[in-house]
């Protein structure tokens, strides 16, 4: 009897009820935040700062009181962006002696993260900083110990795919054994043509943080970070060893970080990571060629799970992709007399599946819908199944992130990407930068014996 080829509606049920969850606060919790905002500061209103003022403004959890920046256009920029009419402060020092905020949102270039984050922390403040968390080993372990002494103050990272509803469900997923035993992932994030040098007088360095050593740790760090900590928290481990390649070859304006890296993780049970970064071409081969530059895909042994998140302009995408089984053909005497034993199993190999989208909760049939409510979801599922459209997370996971960040400041609950996390994540960005320099496999152990004796970051200019 052939073996069973391609999904079942077992299969799909099995998939709706570990994906058949909201992730939505409950109206309760959003009225306690509505009451009860977070009083906060941001610390850095550059681009990436801003962007998360344009989201917190949507949020009733906290209130921004005030914005920090060295850059007068950043400054005016983020206080347009929060909508609260914020206190100004060119120095972070003078936001974080302010009794009025109970809360520091960081998003300044990497190296100055353990300083404003150390500070921060001994000021009594709860804290949330972009990732990387830190820079170097010392700080690593410096901010580990820190953060004990300070256990009750919350200290959460930006990895927001945590917090996004189909990277969840995607976990759910692998957690639950559908798509067998996941033994590889691999990731992109390609740029064409990637960070560009913007010329300036006055500070040009510093306006140029990302490509220069000293201020940044490159495409692993500000990219490929968060691919690292999806792999790790799909495995539920994290490496052993690293090994990669990085060069600077393709674009030549004084930078001296890498323009183009290829990493691979090996972890303990044998799986491997895989990811690249380039600055060259963005082409991405997942989700029928819709969407370039970066995503991710879980390979498991019944299956496999491409998945992205969305940006402000397009959607997330998940999809799940049953893995094809030979059909495998009785093989008789007289067939293999005849040498008709590769015809009896030809066709069996090499012909791919459909991708189904995943559904979130909005799209499960939980039995109490309405006739109307029963058919919206048939025709919004029948046009997923056509590719007319995908499934969308219910709220942006940016906002999800920082409505959590600010329900852990009130209850002191441990967040979903809590420093533990954060740590682990500089730990494979720092190594993997080794890796590529010294051209060999580094161990995850080494950070125990790294960095001792060194002082952590200074206090940033």
């Amino acid at each position: 009897m052939a073996e069973e080829s391609g999904p079942t509606r077992r299969h799909f049920v099995k998939a709706a009820s570990a994906t058949a969850m909201s992730f939505s606060a409950p109206a309760e919790r959003k009225a306690q935040a509505a009451d009860n905002p977070v009083p906060y500061g941001v610390v850095g209103t550059g681009e990436r700062g801003t962007y998360l003022l344009r989201h917190l403004a949507r949020l009733n959890g906290g209130r921004c009181v005030a914005v920090c920046d060295l850059d007068a256009a950043n400054l005016k920029k983020g206080i347009g962006a929060a909508g609260t009419n914020p206190a100004v402060c060119q120095d972070y020092r003078q936001l974080l002696e302010r009794k009025d905020i109970e809360a520091v949102i960081i998003a300044t270039p990497q190296h100055t993260h353990f300083p404003i984050v150390r500070e921060a922390l001994l000021t009594g403040k709860h804290v949330f900083c972009e990732s990387t968390l830190v820079f170097k080993p010392e700080e690593v372990h410096a901010l580990r110990a820190l953060a004990e002494e300070r256990s009750s103050q919350v200290l959460q990272v930006g990895l927001e795919r945590r917090y996004s509803a189909y990277y969840q469900a995607a976990k759910m997923m692998v957690s639950k054994g559908l798509i067998g035993n996941v033994t590889h992932i691999i990731a992109q994030w390609h740029r064409n043509p990637g960070w560009q040098m913007r010329p300036y007088v006055a500070r040009q360095k510093e306006a140029n943080w990302r490509l220069y050593r000293e201020y940044s740790g490159g495409l692993a760090a500000e990219l490929l970070c968060h691919q690292i900590d999806v792999a790790s928290w799909m495995f539920g481990a994290q490496p052993e060893f690293v090994l990669g390649i990085g060069g600077q070859e393709f674009i030549r304006d004084g930078r001296d970080v890498y323009d183009n890296i290829q990493l691979m993780y090996k972890y303990p049970r044998g799986q491997k990571f895989i990811c690249t970064a380039i600055s060259t071409n963005q082409h991405l081969p997942l989700f029928g060629e819709t969407r370039t530059e970066f995503g991710e895909r879980i390979l498991g042994t019944n299956g496999t799970i491409e998945i992205t998140l969305g940006t402000d302009d397009e959607p997330a995408i998940a999809l799940w992709y049953f893995e094809p089984r030979p059909t495998v053909a009785k093989v008789t005497r007289s067939k293999y007399e005849e040498g008709t034993i590769a015809t009896a199993t030809l066709g069996s190999y090499g012909y791919g599946t459909k991708g189904y989208p995943i559904l979130l909760s909005r799209d499960q049939f939980r039995g109490d819908e309405s006739f109307l409510a029963r058919e919206v979801k048939h025709a919004r599922r029948w046009l997923y199944a056509k590719g007319v459209m995908v499934p969308q997370e219910d709220r942006h996971p940016v906002e999800v992130q920082m409505e959590n960040f600010f329900e852990c400041c009130r209850t002191g609950a441990r967040p979903k990407a809590d420093v533990r996390i954060g740590l682990a994540n500089s730990t494979a960005v720092i190594l993997s930068n080794l890796a590529m320099d010294k051209e060999r496999r580094v161990y995850f152990r080494e950070m125990e014996t790294m960095g001792h004796g060194k002082a952590p970051g200074g206090t940033p200019s």
